[in-house]
């Protein structure tokens, strides 16, 4: 009786508190794919700038993805998840102050062309709503968990909070696509204003809900963890390598819809004449509801499938896809669905290697889940530090699809692919031979460190 009289604090409000993680997990895919598609505006205006607030938003995972775990346990799921709400609501003011501000301030010169005040402050907007939705994402996964009273259940809503996250993916270059429509010489920032509105508007909805909501906040750390390890994660050659195959991977996730978008939004390359950033929207729209696809079918044979069988799989697959875009000629096309404000929904005629590109999605759904269960099998107690090494590389989705841009610059948009081709390669390479432990001597329990500590 004792035990559930003391349950009841944490029940209480419970159901709003999900509702609410469901949301900011659909916010943390939102904020963070508004970087790809708004590089269509600014490259309109800085031709090397396609990718650069992308990056911008995934390097704050280098700064923050200790951290994020260092104050989860300081103060808990509930002030973390409010103090990280705060600094959305803030990185996006800034984005929409970028829209405020004219031409008429130089910040600095890169080549040829100055760069100018609006972008600077975009770029800052970028970069903190990237520490924004590191925190979220160390707090929601969690948070969800127990909220659900961990188990099955809280699995159950993880789960969901993953499809959420995957159908705010899918709707938003969608969304992007059909307020730009054809990037003119006067498109900028101001054309995009409802959905920076609409996400200040769930954030600060948000915020209130948490504010009021009791959420149960984790067990405190026993002593245990205070012992000193004898080894790090760094200490298995299986998790290294791993955690080079996060950061190519989250490169891959979002290197292959951010080319496609400037290369289906750019004329004369996909021969594409009008409307071709809606279209390019609806096209990388399917690519992450293709993940959405291919995460809820491995949710399904996965008990069945290990973690390196199916890991070998879609990086096999991966790499035939994207070398059959790159060889397949651009004037050889295909219906695709499509939406404009004149049009409605309907189709448009892409290049057919927009249609392999796209089917990607079914690949890199499972490979963050792949990877991760192998790296870190056989941890022990180095598993939570290693999870907090793994958010950090998640800066790989900033770093490579910006080489990955810069190849497209001199070489065209498909060759660049041959890079995502290489980082698959090395996936395929991890899973055959990289993900098995070598290092089974070391030790991962817990009692022969308090044996030492004693």
């Amino acid at each position: 009786m004792s035990t559930n009289t003391a349950s009841q604090p944490q029940v209480k409000g419970a159901n709003i508190a999900i509702v609410t993680m469901f949301f900011l997990f659909a916010m943390i895919a939102f904020v963070t794919n508004l970087a790809a598609p708004f590089g269509t505006i600014w490259k309109n205006q800085y031709d090397w700038s396609g990718m650069v607030g992308n990056m911008m938003n995934f390097l704050a995972y280098l700064f923050m993805g200790i951290p994020a775990g260092n104050l989860l346990v300081k103060i808990g799921y509930k002030k973390t998840a409010l103090l990280a709400i705060a600094i959305g609501i803030f990185g996006l003011f800034l984005q929409f102050l970028s829209s405020q501000i004219g031409l008429e301030t130089n910040v600095f010169a890169v080549g040829e062309n100055m760069v100018h005040l609006n972008y600077v402050i975009y770029l800052l907007g970028a970069f903190i709503c990237g520490f924004c939705v590191c925190m979220l994402n160390t707090v929601v996964n969690p948070m969800l968990n127990n909220l659900g009273g961990g188990g099955n259940r809280g699995n159950q809503f993880i789960q969901i909070g993953g499809s959420c996250n995957s159908l705010a993916a899918t709707l938003t270059p969608l969304l992007v696509g059909i307020l730009i429509g054809q990037v003119t010489a006067s498109t900028g920032m101001s054309d995009v204003l409802p959905l920076l509105f609409i996400a200040m508007g769930v954030f600060v909805v948000a915020f209130l809900v948490i504010w009021f909501v009791q959420i149960p906040e984790p067990q405190q750390a026993n002593s245990v963890s205070k012992v000193k390890m004898s080894h790090s994660p760094w200490s298995f050659r299986h998790t290294v390598l791993g955690v080079i195959g996060i950061f190519f991977y989250v490169g891959i996730e979002v290197g292959i819809p951010g080319v496609l978008i400037f290369y289906l939004s750019d004329s004369n390359a996909s021969g594409i004449t009008e409307n071709a950033v809606a279209v390019a929207g609806s096209v990388a729209a399917v690519y992450w509801l293709l993940m959405l696809c291919g995460r809820l079918v491995s949710s399904v044979i996965s008990g069945k499938v290990s973690s390196r069988t199916q890991l070998i799989t879609v990086s096999a697959v991966g790499i035939i896809l994207i070398l059959a875009a790159i060889c397949t000629p651009s004037d050889i096309r295909i219906s695709m669905p499509a939406y404009s404000v004149e049009d409605g929904f309907t189709t448009a005629l892409v290049p057919v290697s927009a249609a392999l590109l796209v089917l990607c999605g079914l690949c890199t759904s499972v490979m963050w889940g792949g990877i991760f269960n192998l790296a870190v099998e056989g941890l022990g107690k180095y598993t939570a530090k290693a999870s907090g090494i793994f958010m950090m590389m998640v800066v790989g989705g900033g770093v490579m699809p910006l080489i990955q841009e810069a190849i497209a610059g001199k070489a065209g948009y498909l060759a660049s692919y041959w890079l995502v081709i290489a980082m698959l390669a090395y996936l395929l390479f991890y899973a055959f031979i990289g993900s098995r432990n070598v290092n089974t001597d070391i030790p991962v329990g817990e009692e022969e460190e308090i044996e030492n500590a004693l």
